[in-house]
């Protein structure tokens, strides 16, 4: 596969010169902030009292899996999920951190350097699928092959003003970026997240198009009639950027106003009984968004459990939010999912995919706030021949530092690419034509499945 670049990877599959696909699509439910390892799944119920936390271990399906009590629809649904105990990277912060995560890349902004996207950043794994399949098919989907919901990262924090890194394209090209839908909340101090909220809440509009407040095709096309105009001059200037400006927005065009778009989109077509089980807050409803989406065609779709200002899963000062709404609704959004595929015969070809980009402290706060740990945190992985009811890796006694099967967002991404039949060591040209690698050092995690 050395040698070759994305346009010839379709060829490439058609000669079965990579992996047989195990999975058709990816559901990759990203925990920003950073869960906790203690408060999760890898509890230390036999470490000193000012580590191990306050929540008590519960039995699961799964021999040897510490389950927390605050997660028990988890704890009943674990044969249908593996838990990989020993993520690990040194890039402790936030947005890089997502960004590893993300993309199996490291970021190229240092610690401190900086909080959003650049051109620069390396393409996240929905992108890299979103190229492979334009290359197949063109832009002639009536749905994308990635998309983001609820929110991009940064929506809803600091009104706004973060636009983290780790979901675009970056130097791939804005053409691979994905289609991105919009909730607001009601107020700076509003969590919707974690709160149930109306239909009327849950419009899912588009990012960058209005179409939820009044704007209709005609008047979206009447704007694009006016910025021909200054497209005329620019074509002047630089014609390859304008040509991209203008396939970019055809493709909005016809995806807002597409039919299979608005009835993917459409959750109030599903029985209120399957809502109720999903949660009905944002997450919850994201979430069963997410399994529409790839039931009607695509391929990769990210749910962001984002940070709210003062309320997500960084939780340095306590963990008081972590009980009473972060766990609860990730147990109920999560478990529901692996249920709901399941009974519609949809796991064995869907890959989901749950993590933070980092873990917590060993040292708390007084109230149980943790800081931020990237050594060490735990991800739950599933379907697509995924073998349930398993844990791999494993942490010292204090659930500070990997002790077996040490797992890098290299070989987390690896083996995402892997169970999508795309070889993560296929080479890729970057803008500036050198080869690289898709996926560096990283190696798939073949014992994990059957």
């Amino acid at each position: 596969m050395f040698g070759l670049t994305l346009p010839k990877l379709m060829v490439a599959e058609e000669q079965g010169l990579t992996a047989t696909a195990r999975a058709k699509s990816v559901i990759f439910m990203f925990l920003f902030g950073g869960p906790s390892q203690y408060e999760t799944f890898d509890m230390k119920p036999e470490a000193s009292s000012d580590i191990r936390g306050p929540y008590k271990p519960i039995g699961s399906r799964t021999p040897d899996l510490r389950i927390c009590e605050h997660l028990p629809r988890l704890a009943d649904t674990s044969d249908k999920y593996c838990v990989i105990r020993s993520m690990s990277h040194d890039f402790n912060d936030h947005s890089g951190g997502g960004h590893y995560v993300q993309t199996g890349h490291r970021w190229h902004v240092p610690i401190g350097g900086g909080f959003s996207a650049t051109p620069k950043d390396w393409p996240s794994m929905g992108s890299v699928v979103e190229r492979v399949a334009q290359e197949q098919f063109g832009l002639a989907s009536a749905l994308p092959n990635y998309m983001v919901v609820p929110n991009r990262l940064g929506r809803l924090q600091e009104q706004g003003q973060y636009v983290r890194p780790g979901e675009y394209a970056g130097w791939l090209g804005k053409s691979y970026n994905p289609l991105t839908t919009k909730i607001d909340k009601r107020n700076n101090d509003d969590n919707p997240y974690w709160r149930n909220c109306t239909d009327a809440e849950l419009a899912f509009g588009f990012e960058g198009l209005d179409t939820d407040t009044g704007i209709n095709l005609q008047r979206m096309k009447n704007r694009s009639s006016l910025l021909q105009q200054f497209d005329q001059q620019r074509q002047l200037l630089d014609s390859d950027d304008a040509r991209q400006i203008d396939a970019l927005r055809t493709r909005a065009l016809g995806l807002a106003t597409s039919n299979r778009t608005r009835e993917a989109l459409d959750i109030s077509r599903e029985s209120a009984s399957l809502r109720d089980l999903y949660g009905r807050h944002l997450f919850g409803q994201s979430t069963l968004l997410a399994r529409r989406l790839v039931e009607a065609g695509v391929r990769y779709v990210t749910v962001h459990y984002d940070a709210c200002d003062g309320y997500s899963w960084d939780s340095h000062v306590h963990s008081n939010d972590v009980k009473d709404h972060l766990l609860p609704t990730l147990d109920q959004a999560l478990a529901a999912l692996l249920t709901d595929l399941d009974e519609r015969g949809l796991l064995d070809e869907t890959l989901v995919v749950c993590l933070g980009e980092m873990g917590r402290t060993a040292k708390p706060t007084p109230n149980w706030g943790r800081g931020h740990w990237s050594t060490l945190f735990p991800a739950v992985i599933a379907g697509a021949g995924v073998q349930g009811g398993i844990v791999y890796g494993s942490s010292d006694k204090d659930g500070q530092y990997p002790t077996e099967h040490k797992t890098s967002p290299e070989d987390l991404a690896a083996t995402i690419y892997h169970a999508m039949g795309i070889d993560p060591k296929m080479m890729i040209e970057m803008s500036d034509g050198r080869p690289i690698p898709l996926v560096g050092e990283g190696e798939p995690i073949r014992e994990i499945f059957g």
